[in-house]
């Protein structure tokens, strides 16, 4: 049996910037998990998760490629990295044969409603790492990171991949994204091999140093939220082709940068201000473009972390879904969990998943 995870992310800065091309971003890893058991099987896999019900999902190949006995669901990130892995594999010359993949997450609740930290990129993360294990591809931290983001944009072409990389990464980054569309197009004409051998224009992921001064402290406003959702609508719109949008992009870029500078500095008060401005930004954003980014909840998480002596925003595309606070390490967090529990916020008790190999 083979066994991996996936660590959960959270962003920090840069949402929706992050989208087109070299917007850069900083996330951060979780220690929650998607976890991925492979056996091996025959004439047939299967993949067994709470989200197909009681029934595994079942796939064959079909002229080398991945298809599925219920051809009504709709794509499914799943399946499309076995694919990817599998098309990789063939074209190395491995001979492919089937396998069970049994899925566990620990980012949703008991009744299973999603935290939003990322559990699509860390059930795509965790099954490339299963499935090139399988195979002995032997794959560097870039390579499933690269695998991992041509699966989600077939699924999903507008993800950033900010997700995917804390994922495979871990600790504190920096993230600027590819151009999805050019690799969409890539993947039509060239071998999954050849394009992750190459070089990727406007993409970087390097470390960000971990804050010693301020601490992360995590809320759930109890609203799942779909990030996929919100960046269609926002990419569909006539606004995203404005003066108004490329100013947002130029003043995020700024505020992404000079966060960074502040973190790998341990500057814990230009941080704070930092993570006010790009909670601005996303309120201007929002308003701008008839987003509810900032629900009642989340504004109320980040009203009291001001009140702690920190800083809030949402995390994330916002409408639901996760909300951060930055404090500083030694504040005390009692009057803040007491505020969060009277506006119905569940503090999360998570810690940052440590670096997992070297960006290249």
């Amino acid at each position: 049996m083979i066994r991996s995870q996936a660590a959960g992310k959270l962003f920090v800065a840069g949402e929706y910037a992050v989208v087109e091309p070299g917007n850069p971003s900083v996330l951060v890893a979780v220690d929650r998990f998607v976890s991925v058991e492979l056996t091996p099987s025959v004439d047939q896999g299967r993949i067994h998760s709470d989200q197909y019900g009681r029934q595994p999902l079942v796939w064959r190949r079909d002229a080398g490629r991945i298809v599925l006995e219920r051809q009504d669901r709709p794509a499914d990130y799943v399946p499309v990295a076995i694919d990817t892995v599998e098309r990789f594999a063939a074209e190395r010359g491995t001979a492919l044969s089937f396998y069970e993949l049994a899925i566990t997450s620990e980012l949703d609740d008991v009744n299973g409603r999603k935290f939003g930290l990322g559990s699509s990129a860390a059930v795509t993360v965790a099954t490339v790492r299963a499935v090139a294990e399988y195979y002995g591809l032997d794959l560097t931290p870039l390579e499933v990171f690269k695998l991992s983001l041509l699966a989600t944009i077939d699924v999903n072409p507008r993800a950033s991949g900010g997700d995917i990389a804390a994922s495979v990464f871990g600790g504190w980054i920096a993230y600027s994204a590819p151009d999805r569309e050019a690799l969409a197009a890539r993947l039509r004409t060239e071998s999954v091999a050849a394009i992750v051998g190459s070089d990727w224009p406007d993409l970087s992921v390097r470390r960000v140093s971990a804050p010693r001064s301020l601490r992360l402290v995590v809320g759930w406003t109890g609203e799942p939220a779909s990030t996929s959702r919100y960046v269609s609508e926002l990419s569909g719109r006539q606004w995203r082709q404005s003066a108004h949008y490329e100013r947002f992009l130029d003043a995020s870029g700024a505020c992404v940068s000079g966060l960074i500078a502040a973190l790998d500095a341990d500057d814990a008060p230009a941080a704070l201000r930092s993570i006010r401005t790009a909670r601005g930004l996303l309120s201007e954003l929002s308003a701008a473009a008839s987003l509810n980014i900032e629900t009642p909840e989340l504004a109320a998480l980040c009203r009291a972390a001001e009140a702690a002596g920190g800083a809030g925003k949402p995390s994330g595309a916002g409408g639901g879904d996760c909300g951060i606070a930055l404090l500083p390490a030694e504040a005390d967090l009692a009057p803040l969990l007491r505020r969060w529990e009277q506006e119905d916020i569940r503090h999360l008790a998570l810690q940052v998943h440590p670096p997992e190999g070297e960006p290249e």
